[in-house]
């Protein structure tokens, strides 16, 4: 995939605390925007439509897996979750960055698909903190807790994977960090070069 934008892939085991990381970097961070991913799950009461998901019915999304819209997507829970290869691939060319929000097996589709993408690892600071968070949210039933909890040391054993691993033991520190990669990245040479690209000409006397 062309691009000029950075693409940032984010994901951690459920609980990790990774949605709320990821809305408070796009709110702090200019030219930073998250994708919507299309899902099979029931909308929970707080969840709008188009903001949390996007929100259709397993035929839908099927026959949008058939027609190649997904940039990657994958059955999590027994429910579907989708990226949109157009949305995506229109921001980047645009220049504009995007963090993807998506779990392990999505976030192994991208790294095929788009080489060149960044990717973080988020760990919870200890099992028992992702049982505490997954509890106190009150989102899922006690057995969709289980099953979370039963597959997480598999999930946290894909770490080994991705570029960069963020602990989220406190939020604002973890948000830093996660801060400090978007800005790290933006510094490479390929990217800086485009970005101060009348700059360099003048320095360097270039016609």
């Amino acid at each position: 995939m062309s691009h000029t934008g950075n693409l940032f892939v984010i994901t951690a085991p459920s609980g990790a605390g990774k949605t709320s990381l990821v809305k408070a970097l796009v709110e702090q961070i200019n030219d930073l925007t998250a994708s919507i991913s299309h899902t099979t799950r029931p909308r929970r009461p707080a969840e709008i439509e188009g903001i949390a998901y996007h929100f259709i019915d397993t035929p839908e999304f099927e026959a949008m897996a058939s027609d190649n819209d997904f940039l990657e997507h994958a059955l999590v829970y027994g429910n579907h979750y989708g990226t949109s290869k157009k949305w995506v691939e229109d921001q980047l060319a645009h220049g504009q960055d995007v963090v993807l929000e998506i779990d392990w097996q999505g976030a192994v589709s991208i790294q095929e698909l788009v080489p060149s993408g960044i990717t973080v690892f988020i760990l919870p600071p200890s099992i028992q903190a992702l049982a505490d968070r997954l509890g106190t949210r009150q989102q899922d039933t006690e057995q969709v807790i289980q099953d979370r909890l039963a597959s997480a040391e598999a999930d946290i054993s894909r770490y080994v994977h991705f570029d960069y691993m963020v602990v989220n033991a406190d939020f604002q520190s973890a948000l830093n960090e996660l801060r400090a990669i978007v800005t790290s990245e933006r510094l490479r040479r390929p990217r800086a070069e485009k970005k101060n690209a009348k700059l360099l000409a003048g320095l360097l006397k270039i016609d």
